[in-house]
């Protein structure tokens, strides 16, 4: 069974491919390097002994999303990552967000229409926006955005609704999950931002390392115990083994409906604070940081109720932040070293 994963080489990408390739499917990786490495490819290799195929495009290349699928007739599932992800940087730059996350989905979607289509859809907790209970469940209301970025999940999610009520052909499921953080357990693959960091755990082991001066922690004056905003910390290799299984639901026609959405995380929430601790006392080193103001479009609090994942997929979070926060400095230890 072959599987497209755009994004390949990206952050979770990276990880879904390992996981897939461990459970004998055969990967074909799309990427457009703009936010990874080249250098995944053989790092992959370097943990499961295959080498994916790889092919450099950008989706949001209408012309060339149309020729790689003319390709690639005999390719009905897709797990769809590529798109920009940070939620400040989509405040600053909205359009180039709406741009890669939405144009990319509607060309890559127009060439799965016609075909015995599976996706599994990228999707996010910002979706939800400022919620109104916690922990977050999957009927919880859909509110305006808090950043472009979550808009263009929610967009998604509705594009992706209406292509499935259009075309019988299609089966999705969106996966809505919270914060990834952490590395494979081999070190060799895990989260390397190009240029500043724009989420916590990697500033944070940037930061350790010497590559920054000084976390800052947006907003000390949050509603929560200690005043910073509180998240829901999953391992990467825990989310990409949820993808793996949501696949293989679509794959087995196991789903009740042909567009289905999960929560994935760890049913916890965390606050900035209780990870810059967590992190100083799991690997012994002490982190240099200041509390700032708030930062445009984060909420307060957003952590997942994850019954429906654990009853109707079978797939619970094995990790701990404590275990994912160790991988991470691991891993930032081994980029920075000889050895990468």
């Amino acid at each position: 069974m072959k599987v497209i994963v755009t994004g390949g080489l990206g952050y979770i990408g990276s990880h879904v491919v390992v996981e897939l390739q461990e459970k004998g499917y055969e990967v074909i990786v799309i990427d457009n390097l703009l936010n990874s490495s080249i250098k995944v490819l053989d790092q992959i290799k370097a943990i499961t002994g295959i080498k994916p195929e790889f092919v450099e495009l950008d989706l949001r290349d209408k012309k060339s999303v149309k020729g790689f699928f003319s390709n690639h007739s005999d390719v009905q599932s897709v797990i769809h990552f590529a798109a920009s992800k940070a939620v400040g940087e989509s405040v600053a730059k909205p359009l180039d967000y709406y741009e890669n996350n939405i144009n990319a989905l509607v060309y890559l979607l127009q060439e799965l229409k016609d075909r015995d289509a599976r996706i599994i859809f990228s999707s996010s907790c910002t979706v939800y926006g400022e919620a109104d209970e916690l922990p977050i469940t999957e009927i919880a209301p859909i509110k305006t955005a808090m950043s472009p970025y979550g808009n263009t999940k929610q967009i998604g999610e509705e594009i992706i609704i209406d292509a499935c009520k259009a075309y019988n052909s299609i089966n999705a499921i969106a996966l809505r999950y919270f914060n990834p953080i952490g590395a494979h357990h081999t070190a060799l693959i895990g989260e390397l931002p190009l240029g500043t960091p724009q989420n916590l755990v990697p500033y944070i082991t940037q930061t350790v390392i010497g590559l920054r001066d000084e976390l800052s922690v947006f907003g000390s004056d949050y509603d929560t115990p200690d005043g910073t905003a509180i998240r829901d910390y999953i391992h990467v290799v825990d989310l990409a083994k949820a993808h793996v299984i949501a696949l293989e639901r679509l794959l087995e026609s196991k789903n009740e409906t042909n567009f289905e959405i999960f929560n994935i995380g760890t049913g916890n929430g965390s606050s900035v604070l209780e990870v810059i601790h967590t992190f100083e006392e799991v690997t012994g080193e002490k982190l240099n940081y200041k509390l700032v103001d708030r930062r445009a479009g984060d909420v307060t609090a957003a952590y997942a109720h994850t019954a429906k994942a654990q009853n109707v997929l079978g797939w619970k979070a094995q990790s701990s932040l404590a275990e994912a926060l160790i991988s991470a400095w691991k891993w930032e230890q081994y980029v920075r070293s000889d050895k990468y």
